[in-house]
């Protein structure tokens, strides 16, 4: 066989077929002439696929019990068994129930050998000698039939395949949702526990301290009065970051619904706040005016509101204190920024900045509990974007946030 060109393969033992180059499709050729046969070839070897050959019909037969083809070229007289016969037991087998047969004869060219080939399947009647082109483009239909039809079964394949994936992948989605519905269930019943079980102890410590402080306070020394006023300051505190882990699981598992946030208006309606609680301070604010945004305002809110309860505490120190808030376009996306020039921090520990309980001052300069940036940073990331910090000890912090889409 030239490369390219077709297979040319007979059914005499042993019957050893390759499988098909590309699209091909198989042809049988079957005649008990070996003239005729060869004759077939020739016509047929411009269609470029694989001729197969059979010298009778029970040769013819074995190969349909391996193999499929596209068109079947039938030699009706033919010793033993007849193409008639050979056509009959062809369409007694559901493999090749519809398999076209195009009879070829020599012998007998009356109506009813005619009559008698289709009724047993046939889809044409040939009298030889035939013209060869037009076998071949009679053959060349068949062909093409046969080709859409493998088109059209491998893409129905496809598509089962892929109605399958979604299937398993529907189902995969399914089940873990319902391991996280679990897992939020746990999670609200240890997040009762730590509410319950944790706070009536401290309650009772802050309790008792309270009733020896008051009861027994002209008893104790000055030593005394200390350690029991920081037995109630570390019950405190303790009790401030169990509301504040509570908070932070509450902020993770928030539904969230989004519309537009007018950010200008909000940081300035917090800075005014602040501004009251604490009249005595001098703060520069400058607020880029006009910038909105697609959010879920409750979170978001929680959110500007650490950032710049951050800002507002790390510039009590600082004479001339200035608080920023605006917006950049960084690679073409609005970066929203929050900028103080207060205590700052050393670089080399910005990647502690957004985990919980981290902090990188001490308690007694800047009071708090670390929950505040890693709040932040939940809430961020359930609107699809980052947060992330840039600062130097002494000369303030810039913290930096984009918004995606909001996520559920």
């Amino acid at each position: 066989m030239t490369e390219g060109g077709p297979e040319i393969l007979s059914a005499d033992p042993p019957v050893s077929l390759p499988a098909a180059e590309d699209d091909r499709v198989n042809i049988l050729l079957v005649d008990d002439q070996p003239a005729n046969v060869l004759a077939l070839e020739a016509m047929l070897q411009g269609l470029g696929q694989n001729l197969i050959t059979a010298s009778s019909g029970r040769e013819a037969l074995k190969l349909l019990l391996t193999y499929e083809f596209a068109v079947i070229l039938l030699d009706v007289k033919m010793p033993d068994m007849d193409g008639f016969e050979t056509a009959t037991l062809i369409r007694q087998r559901d493999k090749s129930r519809h398999t076209p047969i195009i009879f070829l004869t020599a012998a007998d060219k009356s109506q009813t050998q005619a009559m008698r080939g289709y009724s047993v399947g046939a889809v044409d009647y040939l009298v030889k000698p035939v013209v060869p082109e037009f076998v071949r483009s009679k053959v060349a239909v068949f062909v093409e039939l046969a080709k859409k039809s493998e088109q059209l079964r491998r893409q129905a394949q496809l598509l089962q395949a892929s109605e399958q994936e979604a299937r398993d992948l529907a189902e995969a989605r399914a089940e873990l949702v319902r391991d996280l519905e679990h897992k939020n269930r746990e999670l609200e019943s240890f997040s009762y526990a730590v509410s319950h079980d944790l706070r009536a102890p401290l309650r009772r410590i802050e309790s008792f301290s309270r009733a020896v402080q008051e009861s027994q306070g002209d008893r104790l020394d000055d030593s005394g009065r200390h350690y029991l006023d920081r037995v109630r300051e570390a019950s405190q505190q303790m009790s401030r970051l169990i509301d504040d882990v509570l908070y932070l699981a509450r902020v993770t598992r928030a539904d969230m619904r989004e519309h537009e946030v007018d950010l200008s208006g909000l940081v300035t309606l917090l800075l005014d706040r602040m501004r009251e609680a604490e009249p005595e301070r001098q703060v520069e604010v400058k607020v880029r005016p006009g910038v909105t945004v697609a959010a879920d305002g409750q979170l978001l809110r929680i959110a500007v509101t650490n950032l710049l309860e951050n800002a507002w505490k790390f510039t009590a120190k600082t004479q001339a204190a200035r608080i920023e808030f605006g917006v950049t376009n960084a690679g073409g996306q609005p970066t929203y920024f929050v900028r103080d020039n207060g205590a700052g921090f050393d670089m080399a520990y910005a990647s502690r900045l957004f985990g919980p309980f981290q902090r990188l001052h001490r308690a007694s300069e800047f009071p708090g509990t670390g929950i505040g940036l890693a709040t932040v940073q939940r809430i961020i990331h359930r609107h699809g974007g980052r947060v992330w910090a840039e600062g130097m000890l002494g000369q303030g912090a810039t913290f930096q946030f984009t918004i995606g889409r909001v996520r559920a």
